[in-house]
């Protein structure tokens, strides 16, 4: 045998060793860190929340975003969907120890590393539960809390508070679409870049008059459009077919002309008869100036429950590091917990004060530049001519001079 092949099967020898030791598991250094079995002794579950829940109340509350009473009310509905069983191997972690790691991480934005240093969980432990915590929270609260209205009875107290508050009469809700920053998908390209200059992920959401959710529709990619989601949303489904029992059309308070029952929306949206957009050329008459305002005051109240959702829940000031269905689930989730927090009236989950818009915002609004592709029926117009004669009219108010 030549000198060349005795090295060759030397070669193969060291070749086919390295083989046989890659495929040898690799023992553990051990199965949990010392530091993590003292969680039920020092984690922040069983000590410091105690001592806040004792101590501090408002802490607790800017804590978890919540009070002890709604934490309470939250675990008794979200924990048969979040309970794991013991095994002879392990107990399993708390429902309320899993609720209040998903809930820290909903109102503090803090990365995965950070609160396993808090609670004394795993990271990967983290990682894999708060997701199915957050499908968990939005299960349990939904059917009660993020129900769209289905009888007349319900739209009607949605108009009735849009008269109200908003004196924006025949208005059963306030719609806008709202980007959500993800860092970018795995091998998804410029699929959820959006026009902002960011990656993202839409929500577009139907808003009351007391800035609760009616409808969401999220996880559109950040290139789709507001009508483009709308267009294709199961909301215009069931309006145009009429399966969520929207009230039949009546007169604007004071006239006779019966008129539809709208959404009122921004210049993204198609005119129709059952959406108001703004009139969108420039140097508007005083009539069509009004409309815009009124309509302009109403519609924000979209834009303030988007305000009040990324306040109270700082995970969205910063793109979020999930999975596109992960990060649906999150949004999910602070969506009806936000619509729950609104409806208990927790004195931690405040309002935004009815003031008007500032100076600046009305008067952008009423210089919107013409929009094309959005071609309208007779219909809808005649439907926007009523409401602008409306409110110069029978639902003029005097206050409205002075914003135009």
């Amino acid at each position: 045998m030549s000198e060349a092949d005795v090295a060759a099967v030397i070669c193969c020898a060291i070749l086919c060793e390295e083989d046989g030791n890659a495929n040898v598991k690799k023992e553990r250094s051990c199965w949990t860190k010392d530091w993590i079995l003292r969680r039920d002794m020092q984690g922040a579950y069983n000590n410091l929340i105690k001592e806040l829940e004792i101590e501090d109340e408002q802490s607790y509350y800017n804590f978890f975003r919540m009070g002890k009473e709604s934490f309470n009310h939250l675990l008794l509905k979200v924990q048969p969907k979040i309970k794991k069983q013991d095994t002879n191997m392990r107990e399993c972690l708390p429902a309320g120890l899993k609720l209040a790691v998903t809930l820290r991480f909903l109102s503090s934005g803090d990365n995965f590393q950070s609160l396993s240093y808090l609670y004394r969980v795993p990271s990967n432990t983290i990682c894999t539960f708060v997701p199915e915590v957050c499908q968990g929270i939005y299960e349990a609260l939904q059917p009660e809390y993020a129900k769209v209205p289905s009888t007349q009875d319900e739209w009607k107290s949605i108009v009735t508070d849009f008269e109200d508050k908003w004196q924006f009469p025949n208005c059963f809700g306030a719609m806008d679409g709202k980007h959500f920053a993800v860092t970018a998908p795995a091998h998804s390209g410029s699929q959820f870049y959006n026009y902002k200059g960011y990656f993202s992920i839409i929500m577009l959401a139907l808003v009351d008059a007391n800035y609760k959710f009616t409808f969401v529709d999220v996880g559109a990619n950040g290139r789709a459009g507001d009508a483009g989601i709308f267009a294709n949303s199961d909301l215009l489904r069931c309006i145009e077919a009429n399966t969520v029992n929207i009230p039949s059309p009546k007169p604007l308070p004071g006239r006779q002309e019966d008129t539809p029952h709208v959404i009122v929306g921004d210049e993204a949206f198609p005119l129709k008869t059952y959406l108001m957009k703004p009139f969108p050329q420039r140097d508007l008459p005083e009539h069509k100036r009004i409309f815009n305002y009124r309509l302009s005051r109403a519609r924000r109240v979209s834009e303030n429950a988007f305000g009040i959702l990324i306040t109270r829940f700082q995970v969205f000031q910063k793109p979020m590091r999930q999975k596109p269905d992960n990060a649906v689930k999150t949004i999910m989730a602070a969506v009806v917990l936000h619509n729950f927090l609104r409806t208990k009236k927790d004195r931690v989950y405040s309002t935004h004060s009815d003031v008007e818009p500032d100076t600046t915002q009305v008067s952008h609004a009423m210089r919107l530049s013409r929009q094309g592709g959005n071609f309208s029926s007779s219909s809808a117009r005649d439907v926007r001519d009523e409401f602008t004669d409306y409110f110069m009219t029978n639902g003029q108010v005097d206050w409205q001079w002075d914003k135009i």
